[in-house]
């Protein structure tokens, strides 16, 4: 396998930059996943590691080498599609050795690439049928038997799961994650579905607007999110975010809004003392979060808009002013919509942001 460095990359179509000055790298044998709403750029990144597009600017290198200027087929890198691209008229055997037959590979060598394959892919069975006689994920699996024959340096994947039905989504992330593991390949993975990336790479790409926003491993991405857009795309239900002002008084920081105010504990306003001005807007999980049903020191006022039951949780959507927060409740919990609570914040989880800036202010 092989390490894959974007520095300074950019894709322009005019005067429209899909792509603005990306730089990260991907660990030789790491699982990394771009991910970003639609429009982003990333499955354009995608596609100038494999050469469907051209650069603007900067270089793309794997395992050292520049590969700008080479042809798709001269990359050693293997591309896995979202519609899985397999040929009707040819069998399973036949589509899992056909980039071995364009390459003038071996019979013999082909019969025992597409074997192996097939066995560490559990489709052996499958060798004879044709697409049209698979179910979703067993297509899924042959595309990555084609592309996992060729011996690549990179696997790219272009959102491989999004037509599969939801039960079959959650399996195969879990075999995804298990080819992963057993091949310790170097994998680009593009996707839509911040779960997706959550649950299967070693570390996320979260990209918007052409611009990488933060790459890191999910879990500080989930816990220390950089900017505004990172902490409202990563996490479901997305974190609740709440402007407020910062006020102090008598060396106490409080943060102050429409009808309520809340007192920051001193680590949290060392922090914001430490924003452009006095804006601030805080952060919160619907898991950090407690809700109330009597007035409670140091909770804020709201009311619940309307109640969500999901099986294991409950999702109480709650208004504060004008905006809405999701907290989730054991789903025993007994309340009502128009029903007046109050919410406590664990000061220990709370998240603070620059209203001017939208980056995250760090707390020591």
């Amino acid at each position: 396998m092989a390490q894959v460095d974007f520095v300074n990359v950019d894709k322009s179509y005019g005067s429209f930059r899909a792509v603005k000055d990306v730089s990260f790298t991907v660990g030789d044998g790491e699982f990394v996943a771009l991910v970003g709403p639609s429009g982003c750029g990333k499955t354009t990144t995608l596609n100038l590691i494999a050469g469907l597009l051209d650069l603007t600017g900067g270089e793309i290198r794997v395992s050292g080498k520049v590969i700008n200027d080479l042809d798709p087929k001269d990359r050693d890198i293997a591309m896995v599609f979202q519609n899985y691209a397999l040929y009707p008229n040819k069998t399973v055997a036949q589509n899992l050795g056909f980039p071995l037959r364009m390459r003038k590979v071996a019979k013999a060598e082909i019969k025992d690439k597409v074997e192996e394959a097939a066995r560490l892919l559990d489709i052996t069975h499958l060798l004879d049928r044709y697409p049209r006689e698979l179910s979703g994920g067993q297509q899924q699996r042959v595309a990555l038997g084609r592309a996992l024959v060729r011996d690549p340096q990179v696997f790219l994947m272009d959102e491989p799961l999004s037509n599969l039905d939801a039960k079959l989504r959650v399996q195969m992330r879990a075999e995804l994650k298990r080819f992963h593991q057993d091949l310790n390949a170097t994998v680009i993975y593009v996707t839509h579905d911040q779960l997706e990336a959550m649950t299967m790479a070693d570390k996320m790409a979260v990209m918007s607007g052409g611009v990488l926003q933060q790459y890191d491993a999910p879990e500080r991405v989930f816990e220390e999110p950089a900017n505004l857009f990172v902490a409202s795309f990563v996490g479901s239900p997305a974190m609740n975010l709440l402007p407020a002002t910062r006020v102090e008084r008598d060396g106490t920081v409080f943060a102050t809004g429409e009808g309520w105010e809340l007192t920051l504990s001193d680590r949290n306003g060392a922090a914001a003392r430490r924003s452009e001005t006095d804006a601030i807007i805080l952060g919160a999980r619907h898991s950090s979060l407690a809700l109330h049903e009597t007035e409670t020191s140091g909770a804020i006022p709201a009311r619940i808009y309307t109640v969500e039951p999901t099986g294991d949780l409950t999702y109480a959507h709650v208004e504060v002013g004008d905006k809405t927060f999701v907290i989730s409740v054991p789903p025993d919990r007994r309340i009502a919509a128009d029903q007046p609570v109050w919410i406590g914040f664990d000061q220990n989880k709370l998240h603070l942001f620059d209203a001017k800036t939208e980056q995250r202010i760090a707390q020591d």
